[in-house]
């Protein structure tokens, strides 16, 4: 049977990875194969640099267990399909032939999460049109998803992630340089307990669901069944 293949895109190194980190490793776990996206380097951060960045992004992919991470070189703060990496977006779609596409959800407080959650939208659709690029076959992919990073929003679904909770957190740790006061670095949201507050979303999102830990997404189009799921009760 073809294994079953995700697209996991981010705005920054460390997006995927706080609204589907448990996703990402339970599928892993599955035997699904995972590729995570990043669209910027996050060069404008407050704490950190683009290069500690990349060894903190590679650490955590490693965690996670994915099959590549990919690294974009949109400018941050200028996520636009002028650029020439929206091209390599719509490659990088082609050429992972995704099952299943995820990007952060648009309702969120920094605007990056909101510009790469449309230029996902118009990359997913582009890469299904066989006269755009035509030196790179076409690939229609079957769902786009929407993840969440700042902020709770009601849920079309759950994925319960109560087993790859602990594997998420560690993942997550793996940012250091983000989530931890260091010499020299400045207060922000991100060291203002974070870490903790992702952990408390994911309680939330589980007790919704009636299990521990779940992480919650959206989606444009209903989700259709073949049958009615079968779930225990709590």
């Amino acid at each position: 049977m073809k294994p079953f293949v995700i697209l996991a895109i981010g705005a920054h190194p460390d997006d995927v990875e706080i609204g589907m980190g448990g996703t990402i490793r339970t599928h892993v776990e599955n035997g699904d194969v995972v590729y995570i996206c990043n669209l910027t380097k996050a060069e404008l951060s407050s704490n950190g640099n683009p290069s500690l960045r990349q060894k903190e992004a590679t650490k955590s992919a490693n965690v996670l267990g994915v099959r590549e991470r990919i690294q974009l070189e949109f400018p941050d703060r200028h996520i636009d399909r002028s650029h020439p990496s929206y091209r390599e977006l719509v490659t990088v779609i082609r050429k992972v032939k995704p099952d299943v596409v995820f990007a952060p959800y648009h309702e969120d407080r920094h605007p990056d999460h909101g510009a790469s959650c449309h230029i996902v939208k118009e990359a997913v659709f582009d890469a299904k049109i066989r006269k755009y690029l035509p030196e790179v076959p076409s690939h229609q992919v079957k769902q786009l998803f929407y993840y969440f990073i700042n902020g709770i929003v009601s849920a079309d679904f759950y994925i319960d992630i109560t087993p790859a909770q602990e594997i998420k957190m560690e993942a997550l740790s793996c940012y250091q340089s983000q989530f931890e006061k260091q010499v020299g670095s400045v207060t922000t949201p991100l060291t203002d307990r974070y870490l903790e507050n992702v952990r408390y979303r994911d309680s939330l999102f589980g007790k919704e669901a009636g299990v521990q830990f779940a992480e919650g997404f959206k989606c444009e189009q209903p989700l259709l069944f073949s049958s009615i799921p079968k779930r225990s009760l709590p």
